[in-house]
């Protein structure tokens, strides 16, 4: 869908809402006369992933791919380097989920395929190891109508930049001047579609499986190199998307990104009229169809308005209103799944949420009167924080270990739920018992990126490190396997050493140790003893580069000293400093730091972005370098 210019004119936006308002009213009529389909259950998926270069970093070229694939199916997301798929509906039954993982694989190849064409590969990971701050410029939104619509208005209502703060491990706090952090993430959406009747019961049933069910899926411990939460999308898809200004979290005012407030009672119009209510219509289209003139027609209305807007609230667990064979549905989008680790974890991550709403179900009339939705809410964020790790509240009241809640009891319900249903007892077995087995074993895919990471030689700086788990990702995606069953991330090198140390912002050490101007020199001296380093960067107060202090001229300087038998108490850090330091930027090419290195007879680069420190490179960097491409090339003879 494309906009107008005059999309987000006022006039536009208040005649929007009035068919927002109306559509409303008619869904509330459908709703009276009970028109939506009933006996039939499908399923459904939207697929996204990242598209990356032969070094595994974000590669810029979805335009192209969607063009080449030419089917409705294959569509943009917001950056370039990102792109969604969308699954046939199926039928809940028999075998679904063997037929949802066939539709996968044929659609992960078909984009893989054309990727390769443009020298480009394709990834499923809930946040990509080796995507930078500087890979979020508009020069990477898709060009499309509706993605500038979106950061305009979104930018336009919180009137400041969007700012990111997660603390984990590590703590990353960035601040950005558009909506594209959104695209580190990509996710894995399944849609169950439900009737009118039984709505309310399974949407509160969704919110209350969602926690136990992202804690086994979690796949997303990175970002930016930092190490943060288990599952990173949640907060990160939260803030980026918030439009919220600080007064209003005195107010309470809910982000546009949410897990929800409250049980639903009776129907999806509660959830639409809450958001109507708290959210601004961002954008309007035109030539709306009148949803009352559709019905006295005998023709099902598309509800255009309440469609678009219902488009720009994320709930993770988001009603959805379609239409398939002339007929309404319902059906609740579960957003909370991250993409991969592979595509068989995929479908079982899908099995064991469509299993649980069956179970839980069959075996529970009425679950908002066993827990408070506060209690849910909690679990949701403890899971994304801490994953197989967590502890939750669940039905009997009391607080588990997930990892035994899993196994003990949640598999098996979640097994009943699906014969209930009558799919194949062999499908439930595969795709449940990977589930089992990877929560025994504990190794889900964020897991699994952590102890990778931490094993690594520490040969490898940090980018090299995420560099390697994107690598190590896709080797073991293609090989089809499960998370459970794949052995700790590698350095994957081979032949892509022009590709993986093309440029400095790769391979730079980026835990520095500065000083500051006013430093005494004892404390550089010291620095440099204790650390092992010969080279420390000097900032002023507001973290600008100013000067460089290297182990040759303090030397120098205290031999001076000491000849002259000179007061050093006095002496600080920017006398000896060099002022004129030569700088490179993350973009600067491996080959003409070295060539900037040997012409200036210096022995380190600071690495400098708007002025600021961001790295360093050495002479060390570049014999570690040439080390380990001596030896993968002298291997191959």
């Amino acid at each position: 869908m494309e906009f107008s210019s005059s999309a987000q004119q006022p006039e536009k936006l208040r005649a929007f809402t009035k068919y927002l308002i109306r559509d409303m009213k008619a869904l509330e009529q459908m709703l009276a006369d009970d028109l939506f389909e009933k006996d039939t259950k499908r399923i459904g998926a939207e697929q996204e992933l990242f598209i990356i270069d032969r070094a595994s970093r974000p590669h810029p070229i979805n335009t192209k791919i969607v063009e080449d694939i030419d089917d409705p199916r294959f569509t943009y997301e917001l950056a370039r380097f990102n792109l969604e798929f969308n699954l046939d509906p199926l039928a809940f039954e028999g075998r679904c989920l063997q037929k949802l993982e066939g539709q996968l694989n044929h659609g992960i190849n078909k984009v893989r395929e054309t990727a390769e064409k443009y020298e480009g590969d394709i990834i499923l990971v809930g946040s990509l190891t080796t995507i930078k701050k500087s890979d979020l410029g508009m020069e990477n939104i898709t060009p499309k109508s509706r993605y500038y619509m979106l950061n305009d208005a979104l930018t336009r209502v919180r009137g400041a930049e969007h700012e990111l703060r997660i603390k984990g491990a590590d703590e990353l706090h960035v601040k950005h001047d558009s909506v594209m952090m959104e695209s580190c993430n990509t996710s894995f959406q399944i849609h169950f579609q439900v009737s009118q009747d039984d709505f309310a019961r399974l949407h509160n049933i969704a919110q209350l499986v969602t926690a136990p069910v992202l804690a086994v899926a979690a796949n997303s411990p990175f970002l930016f190199g930092k190490q943060l939460l288990h599952e990173t999308r949640i907060a990160v898809f939260q803030q980026s998307i918030d439009n919220r200004r600080a007064q209003d979290f005195v107010h309470e005012r809910k982000p546009r990104v949410q897990f929800g407030s409250r049980w639903i009672n009776e129907s999806v119009l509660e959830i639409f009229q809450e958001d109507i209510t708290r959210f601004r219509v961002l954008f309007a289209i035109d030539d709306i169809e009148d949803p009352f003139e559709a019905l006295d027609k005998g023709r099902i209305p598309k509800l255009e308005a309440l469609q678009l807007f219902n488009g720009t609230i994320y709930r993770w667990n988001r009603p959805c209103y379609g239409i398939t064979g002339g007929k309404p549905h319902l059906r609740i989008e579960n957003r909370v799944l991250p993409s991969g680790p592979s595509v068989v974890d995929e479908v079982a991550n899908a099995a064991f949420w469509l299993g649980l709403m069956a179970g839980v179900s069959s075996q529970y009339s009425d679950i908002t009167k066993l827990i408070p939705f506060k209690e849910v809410e909690s679990n949701f964020l403890s899971t994304a924080r801490r994953g197989l790790h967590s502890q939750i509240k669940w039905l009997d009241g009391n607080t588990h270990p997930v990892q035994d809640l899993v196994m003990k009891e949640l598999v098996p319900l979640a097994k009943e739920g699906l014969k209930l249903h009558k799919l194949d007892p062999d499908d439930i077995d595969k795709y449940l018992g990977i589930i089992y087995q990877r929560t025994k074993k504990r190794q889900n895919g964020a897991i699994w990126q952590l102890d990778s990471f931490n094993q690594l030689d520490d040969i490898w700086n940090k980018n090299e490190k995420m560099t390697a788990l994107a690598d190590s990702t896709l080797k073991h995606q293609k090989s089809g396997k499960p998370v459970h069953l794949w052995s700790k991330a590698t350095v994957l090198r081979k032949n892509r050493w022009e590709k993986a140390f093309a440029s400095v912002g790769q391979f730079m050490t980026t835990d520095i140790y500065t000083l500051n101007e006013d430093d005494i020199i004892d404390l550089a001296a010291n620095v440099m003893e204790w650390q092992s380093v010969k080279h420390i960067p000097v900032e002023n107060a507001d973290h600008h580069l100013v000067g460089m202090v290297t182990y040759r001229s303090l030397i120098s300087t205290l031999n001076n000293i000491i000849a002259k038998n000179l007061d050093h108490t006095n002496v600080s850090v920017s006398d000896i400093m060099d002022r004129e330091v030569i700088t490179v930027t993350p973009e600067t090419t491996s080959v003409d730091a070295i060539t900037l290195m040997q012409n200036n007879d210096i022995s380190s680069l600071p690495v400098v972005e708007n002025g600021k420190l961001v790295g360093i490179v050495t002479e060390f960097d570049f014999t570690r370098i040439a080390g380990e491409l001596l030896k993968d090339r002298l291997r191959k003879r």
